[in-house]
């Protein structure tokens, strides 16, 4: 998978948030507000999960499914919050090659310095 096609991706969704379209599924999340976009990723959520939990024949094809369904939902949220995907890579990137541990505790001592 290139990156630049989840740029392409979250592009489009940027276009949508404009459009006057009702024909778009994204813009019809954009005006429903946060809260629908919320219970949309949380919804996605709980699909992957129970994906994973399948143990049919077509398991990966249904965690890829709901995978993308997520990321895609993910986007949106991203999206209507006014983050871009710049940003998330940004972030990531931060943390490469930093052990999870490291990072995590990291992030508990700045908080408590709050």
């Amino acid at each position: 998978m290139k990156e630049d096609f989840l740029q392409k991706l979250f592009d489009l969704i940027e276009e949508r948030k404009g459009s006057n379209s009702q024909d778009s599924y994204a813009k019809s999340l954009f005006e429903a507000g946060s809260k629908k976009i919320n219970e949309k990723v949380l919804e996605e959520t709980l699909e992957l999960l129970e994906a994973t939990s399948d143990t049919s024949t077509t398991k990966k094809e249904k965690v890829i499914h709901e995978a993308a369904d997520l990321w895609f939902h993910t986007f949106i949220l991203l999206s209507n919050e006014n983050i871009n995907l710049e940003e998330i890579i940004a972030e990531l990137e931060s943390r490469f090659g930093t052990s999870g541990h490291i990072e995590k505790a990291s992030r508990s001592a700045s908080e408590e310095e709050k």
